[in-house]
């Protein structure tokens, strides 16, 4: 199962191609494009697990080739970030 972060833990502001996302715990700012974004409103506060999540977006979004795979490795990316949690 995964999370967004707690929306108070993030500021999310869209520039133009870019979203600055600023990481109240860390201090860090990441600059991210799509599909982060997408994800982080996709998963919400109260999380999904990996399928449901392809299901989601491919519900919101042509996903070409949705790649459980390669969407996994970007969750474990926003885990590592900060941006995600797991439970």
């Amino acid at each position: 199962m995964y999370r967004a972060a707690p929306a108070e833990a993030l500021r999310i502001v869209p520039l133009d191609a870019f979203t600055a996302i600023y990481h109240r715990a860390s201090g860090i700012t990441h600059l991210v494009g799509p599909p982060v974004p997408e994800i982080l409103t996709a998963l919400g506060p109260d999380g999904l697990t990996l399928p449901a999540l392809i299901a989601r977006l491919g519900d919101t979004y042509d996903l070409l080739d949705a790649d459980e795979a390669a969407l996994g490795a970007r969750l474990d990316e926003l885990v590592a970030a900060g941006l995600v949690r797991t439970a």
